[in-house]
């Protein structure tokens, strides 16, 4: 057996460096439609592909010819085809990358990223600076175009989390389950499929109007479900018996986080169970995906991803005690906690 080739360190840190116009090479493709193009219609000649969305032949064959030495699309006798890879740009494919593609090559994403360097130098998030003052959440509100790109990307990486949520903890314990900031209520759905004599509570600042409904009756639960509407840095609602947090307590520095939990603490009884979904970052120097979104948390708001023991420190700042960290099958973990 031949010894693996290590490729010298100028080249591995070169490698990294170009992955930013990879990026832009899959965003053109997921923009462009490539994939649901071929899916419906493929396989297809370059030409033919760039006739039917509006693109330079030449460019496109150029664009297609790198991507498929990713393994996204394949060429065969001239023509490309969808692959596995290909086949997550598509729209309407389970657990779709397009929309994440989207977003990571918008121009208005890129562009902000152009701020880290100042964020680094300072600690404060770029974005406001770039955007009149507008934290992240009130530019997607204002800027519509581009907020529906932005919840398109993260949709797709939340149903890529919904499945080991449900499958990776025993959610029957609880009579009434309630979501903070459950968004349209997607997990809170999945949820309540799986523990079918659970009630749940769908609390979000946009409910009614943002779908929640919808949503929920589509799954089957609607008759499980009360939507009420308000923020978590508000009164939460009463009478949990578990209370749900995906992807809030991360986005937020650390004044106003724990100002979210406290509001959940003043309404919990004894054995309540706070349950907080978020990436929960090794101890060490090991690689996790969370330690690279943690650095694009300062760039947009001030957010931080945090290690077992700092949250153990943060729910004890706000009343609460770390019981445990349970894995899921992908990145994200479950930290559960009790009053104190």
């Amino acid at each position: 057996m031949s010894t693996p080739v290590e490729v010298p360190p100028p080249f591995a840190v070169l490698d990294l460096m170009l992955g930013s116009m990879v990026t832009q090479t899959i965003y053109v493709a997921a923009e462009l439609g490539i994939a649901d193009l071929l899916y419906t219609d493929g396989p297809l000649p370059a030409g033919e592909i760039a006739r039917k969305v509006d693109a330079d032949p030449e460019s496109l064959s150029r664009l297609l010819r790198f991507l498929a030495s990713y393994g996204i699309f394949a060429e065969q006798d001239g023509r490309y085809a969808l692959t596995p890879r290909a086949d997550a740009l598509r729209s309407d494919a389970p657990m779709s990358m397009r929309g994440m593609a989207r977003l990571m090559g918008h121009p208005t994403h890129w562009a902000d990223w152009t701020g880290f360097l100042e964020t680094i130098r300072t600690g404060e998030p770029a974005v406001p600076k770039r955007h009149g003052g507008m934290n992240m959440f009130e530019l997607v509100m204002t800027d519509q175009d581009y907020g529906q790109i932005f919840f398109g990307g993260m949709t797709n990486l939340s149903d890529t989390e919904t499945v080991p949520l449900v499958s990776g903890y025993d959610w029957s314990q609880f009579g009434t389950i309630v979501d903070v900031g459950a968004g349209r209520g997607g997990l809170l759905a999945a949820i309540l499929q799986a523990a079918p004599d659970s009630r749940g509570i769908c609390f979000d600042e946009r409910a009614p109007g943002n779908g929640a409904g919808e949503v929920l009756e589509a799954a089957g639960v609607a008759d499980r479900v009360r939507i009420e509407t308000g923020s978590f840095f508000g009164p939460a609602p009463a009478g949990g018996d578990a209370y749900l947090l995906k992807h809030i307590v991360h986005d937020w520095p650390h004044e106003q986080t724990v100002q979210i939990l406290r509001n959940i603490r003043a309404v919990a009884g004894p054995d309540t169970r706070l349950l907080i979904m978020e990436f929960v970052l090794p101890e060490d120097s090991s690689p996790h995906i969370g330690k690279l979104i943690d650095l694009w948390l300062l760039l947009l708001l001030g957010g931080v991803e945090r290690t077992a023991s700092q949250y153990a420190e943060l729910l004890a700042e706000a009343g609460w005690q770390l019981e445990r960290v349970v894995p899921t099958m992908a990145t994200i973990a479950i930290v559960e906690a009790r009053p104190v």
